[in-house]
């Protein structure tokens, strides 16, 4: 049996200050750095499968953007681009890499002298670092995310906290190190979004910072975050609220690094493990177009002069609608994406480009035959919010995003046909537990 090896590489990527931040509203501009952005890559190699995840500090990466650094990264290291991961971590305090209606566009200066520059140099460090290796896994129970979709009392949804509301408490670290028992590289994986800073101007990769400095000075290695359902989940911040300013960045942060060093010092040992993966693609289907008169309604009463944030969206996406009535709707049935998954031992990544919602990871994992079955949201694309089926009769910001991502929307019944898609994947893997 060929040796499972792993490499690994960090460099910065902090934007100039002066530069736009992504995550609110266009008009935000940096002023300084709280902590530097980092990219970090990590390569895993058995016989012919050579597999690269990259962990950016960003909020959200576009998806033909995405696509291009992937090949980019590729070519860097050899390999197909179905082999690379890109994801993102989703602070709110780090530049612009999606662009949509409402919050401004990509930053394509940056892009092209910081970040693509720095991903292809740590993928090319992670795979001609690439040595054997022996891997161990944790989970522990983590409360440093909570539902943010918020019950009021007139029984709207607002962004907030809700304390009844789901959210994905499996906090997981898979380590690495050589067969000598020198470190080369950690994963944490979570899912809650990087907003405790709020509309901040400081540079920063949010309450997650904290929690990768205490891994990587634990193990003594680069540790990369990857976010998982974020899509629904908030920072459990003490003000109640699902933003706050540097001091609940640090409050937050420390809860974080409490609950990594404890995944960590709880790993039973390290072993050999295989590396696999397994490509497709996830078909989803569907809804009907908007009918024209309904577009046409709320179009007249919708001020299209305010194009900030959700406004700005859903005006585009009314005005699409109309237009595509005019020139002809589009005919496709179903949403098509690539979609590749990684297993390492008992762990497998999925990847998705998309802010899932926590129910989407809880009930995927429930049906993997696998334990570590890890669901990674805001990755290889960005097509918006996936919620539950559940949560569309409440409404609320993520389901008024989710209705307008496009002429043509995806079904309200989404989750079910995703979980199916890539348990169907999942099946090409020998269950080693």
């Amino acid at each position: 049996m060929a040796v499972f090896s792993a490499g690994a590489a960090r460099e910065v990527i902090t934007p100039p200050v002066g530069a736009r931040l992504y995550g609110y509203t266009p008009d935000v501009i940096s002023t300084c750095v709280n902590d530097d952005l980092t990219v970090t890559a990590i390569a895993f190699s058995q016989g012919e499968n050579i597999g690269i995840i990259i962990s950016a500090t960003v909020c959200l990466i576009e998806t033909p953007l995405s696509d291009e650094i992937r090949q980019k990264a590729a070519e860097a290291a050899g390999v197909p681009a179905r082999q690379i991961i890109l994801c993102c971590t989703h602070t709110h305090s780090g530049p612009c890499m999606s662009g949509n209606a409402g919050w401004g566009p990509v930053d394509r200066d940056y892009c092209d002298s910081i970040f693509i520059p720095q991903t292809l140099k740590a993928v090319k460090t992670a795979v001609n670092g690439l040595q054997p290796a022996l891997a161990g896994v944790a989970s522990v129970k983590s409360k440093v995310g909570i539902n943010r979709r918020q019950l009021n009392k007139d029984n709207t949804v607002s962004l907030g906290q809700n304390p009844w509301g789901c959210y994905d408490p499996n906090m997981t670290v898979i380590s690495f190190k050589s067969l000598s028992g020198e470190a080369i590289a950690n994963i944490v994986h979570y899912g809650a979004h990087c907003t405790a800073a709020g509309k901040n101007t400081e540079i920063t990769r949010d309450w997650a910072g904290a929690m990768i400095d205490r891994l990587d000075s634990l193990s003594g290695a680069v540790t990369a975050f990857l976010n998982g359902a974020e899509g629904d989940t908030g920072p459990r911040i003490s003000n109640g609220l699902t933003v706050g300013n540097l001091d609940y960045v640090n409050e937050l942060g420390a809860v974080a690094a409490g609950d990594v060093q404890r995944a960590y010092e709880s790993i039973d040992g390290y072993g050999e493990v295989d590396f696999e993966f397994a490509a497709g693609a996830v078909n989803l289907p569907f809804a009907p177009v908007l009918p024209l008169e309904k577009a046409k309604s709320r179009l007249a009463v919708l001020d299209v002069e305010n194009r900030i944030n959700i406004a700005g969206r859903t005006a585009e996406y009314l005005e699409s609608v109309v237009k595509a009535y005019e020139t002809g709707l589009p005919q496709e049935k179903y949403f098509t994406y690539p979609q590749t998954v990684f297993k390492v031992g008992s762990v497998v990544f999925i990847p998705m480009p998309f802010e899932i919602f926590s129910e989407i990871s809880l009930r995927l994992r429930a049906y993997s035959p696998f334990e570590h079955t890890l669901c990674l949201g805001c990755t290889n694309g960005n097509n918006g919010y996936l919620p539950s089926e559940d949560q569309f009769c409440r409404g609320g910001y993520e389901i008024d995003a989710f209705r307008t991502s496009g002429v043509l929307t995806l079904a309200e019944n989404t989750d079910y046909n995703i979980i199916l898609e890539n348990l169907k994947l999942l099946e090409d893997f020998k269950c080693t537990e």
